[in-house]
């Protein structure tokens, strides 16, 4: 339970449902709900595998450059599809276009990566799961657009919580790959991932329904190619270009975005093969961060995110440098290794959970709502652009040192302390989410 203090009297408890995250969750309905509820299936699916990613493409004989290339390409996959995404989501409805690119993206690579053998194997699937920016556009669109302006930083904190909650399944894959070995047990993780996935894809177009702007889009759309919606981008641009605080926005998510990226490849690289932790407890670090980022979601971002959004960011720049110095100056000998590697989680927990919450809400809050498919689609592929080079350059860094990438986080990281830090000096006052 959540401590605070009364004014007249000793300290007084919050019961679980007073947590402002939890009223949140209680009383979603409509489509946030629909998005929300199913977003765990997450964690029985894919996120079994992901914490053995790079290491399975390593077994299979993959090299550090070849894997850098193929987050590369996945990146840039993914700045084609963010700029169709607008138009495609426009046309189809935001309902039908997350279940088709759900499937895509997601069910279709699953089922790639189950059979692959060499490098073209995951270079094929790289290119179906970067479609992966269509379905991020439209399921956003699904969750926020029917939902308040209030409510739209406690919708992403929820769905940071749902994405740790495959923290609580993480022992799952270490008791496979013990018993079974690397290659064998991740393989029958993707085969289980294609069916959670492909169930939620039916789960989450039942139970929601199209949202009004989408189908005013629908009507306005009705007629036109996608091509042909694409190429009134435009304007769209003009949108963009005139509002600092999407600039902004759009700075901080690239670099949030590249920091991710990297420590989602190379993260098992340099815990595996540098400080060489056993293959079996590596989704046991994963599951300790999400269980700290869960904590701090729910005991500590709901109090920090309720006026100027400036402290928060600074706050999980600063975190999440920390945890990254940490990781790179754990020693590879040793007992004492673990007892870092812990405290460099319990930092990057904070860190890496407030900063995508706080990323996706400042595109959510400063688009343009009559435009949003079509605004976030640009948003989507500027990102994706200027993020998609990092995996290559990771690759690099990582077959020279495995703690290089690492450096590179943190340099990131600290642009983003210098730009959040110089757009408040100019924007006194604004980024309030209340």
């Amino acid at each position: 339970m959540e401590q605070r203090r009364s004014p007249t009297g000793p300290p007084q408890f919050l019961s679980v449902k007073q947590n402002p995250l939890v009223q949140t969750l209680l009383s979603l309905k409509g489509n946030p709900r629909a998005c929300i509820y199913t977003e765990p299936l997450w964690g029985l699916s894919m996120n079994l595998c992901l914490p053995y990613a790079s290491v399975y493409m390593i077994a299979l004989g993959l090299k550090d450059t070849q894997i850098g290339f193929i987050a590369t390409v996945y990146m840039l996959t993914q700045v084609v599809f963010a700029f169709l995404s607008g138009p495609i989501t426009d046309k189809l409805g935001r309902r039908k276009t997350t279940a088709i690119f759900d499937f895509i993206c997601w069910s279709l690579p699953c089922l790639i990566w189950w059979r692959a053998e060499n490098f073209w194997f995951f270079f094929v699937a790289a290119l179906f799961n970067g479609t992966m920016k269509v379905t991020t556009n439209s399921w956003d669109c699904l969750l926020v657009e029917d939902a308040e302006k209030s409510q739209i930083t406690k919708l992403y904190s929820l769905v940071s919580v749902c994405g740790q909650l495959s923290a609580l399944f993480a022992p799952i894959s270490s008791i496979m790959v013990a018993r079974l070995t690397l290659v064998p047990a991740i393989r029958i993780l993707y085969i289980n991932a294609f069916v959670v996935m492909t169930i939620k894809v039916f789960v989450l177009y039942f139970f929601s329904r199209e949202t009004g702007t989408g189908k005013v889009r629908l009507q306005e759309t009705r007629g036109k190619s996608i091509f042909e919606l694409a190429g009134g981008y435009g304007g769209v641009l003009k949108i963009i270009a005139h509002s600092r605080g999407t600039i902004f926005s759009l700075v901080i998510t690239a670099l949030v975005g590249a920091v991710g990226m990297i420590n989602t490849t190379f993260w098992q690289v340099i815990v595996s093969k540098k400080l060489l932790v056993p293959d079996a407890l590596l989704p046991l670090f994963p599951m300790m961060r999400s269980i700290i980022t869960m904590a701090f979601l729910f005991l500590v971002v709901p109090h920090l995110t309720k006026g100027s959004l400036k402290l928060p960011l600074l706050l999980g720049f600063a975190a999440y440098f920390l945890g990254q110095a940490l990781l790179i100056l754990a020693p590879v000998e040793g007992a004492v290794k673990y007892g870092i590697l812990i405290i460099s989680l319990i930092f990057d927990g904070f860190g890496a959970g407030i900063l995508y919450m706080l990323s996706e809400s400042l595109v959510a809050l400063h688009v343009n709502k009559e435009e949003r498919a079509r605004v976030m689609a640009i948003q989507h592929m500027i990102i994706m652009f200027a993020t998609s080079p990092f995996g290559y350059i990771g690759g690099l860094l990582s077959s020279i040192s495995r703690s290089l990438p690492f450096v590179l986080t943190m340099v990131l990281l600290l642009s983003g302390i210098v730009v959040t830090l110089v757009f408040y000096r100019e924007h006194h006052g604004v980024q309030s989410v209340e």
